[in-house]
């Protein structure tokens, strides 16, 4: 947990870009309306994280997914957020999709290269280094489906 009730809050870069995003141009908002924002933004988060914390504990699992971010969302009376946040939701998860296929695709094209000598200009060192960084990719996607498996 956090040692200081400061390190709960959101960076101060976030909250400004938020903020500049959901106003119009040439409007300013002071320090400490938005120290006032972060703090709110804040403890939002940590009761829809505790209300999501309730749901899953209830599901008898341990790790918090979208399905208990949603009901609390209901159950905090946020429902008029709930569609914007499953297109959200939707729109990550088609997005991941398609770096998964990107990234196979990839495998399939290295597996193809090196089997065929004609096309294998390219140097061991450049070889084994697009290989560190597909496995990198490929451990990103095992977490995330690890994560939607649980929901």
């Amino acid at each position: 947990m956090a040692e200081r009730p400061e390190d709960l809050n959101l960076p101060n870069a976030v909250i400004t870009r938020i903020i500049k995003e959901a106003l119009p141009d040439g409007v300013n908002v002071s320090k400490e309306a938005r120290r006032a924002i972060s703090q709110a933004a804040s403890v939002f988060v940590l009761y829809a994280t505790s209300c999501a914390n309730n749901f899953a504990m209830k599901a008898k699992r341990k790790t918090l997914n979208a399905t208990d971010v949603m009901s609390a969302m209901e159950e905090m009376e946020f429902e008029r957020f709930l569609q914007p946040l499953r297109e959200s939701l939707e729109a990550y998860k088609k997005g991941l999709k398609g770096k998964k296929e990107a990234s196979e695709q990839k495998r399939k094209d290295a597996k193809e290269k090196k089997t065929d000598p004609q096309e294998n200009d390219k140097s061991r060192e450049d070889d084994e280094e697009e290989e560190e960084r597909m496995d990198e990719d490929q451990d990103v996607e095992n977490d995330v489906e690890e994560e939607e498996v649980e929901n």
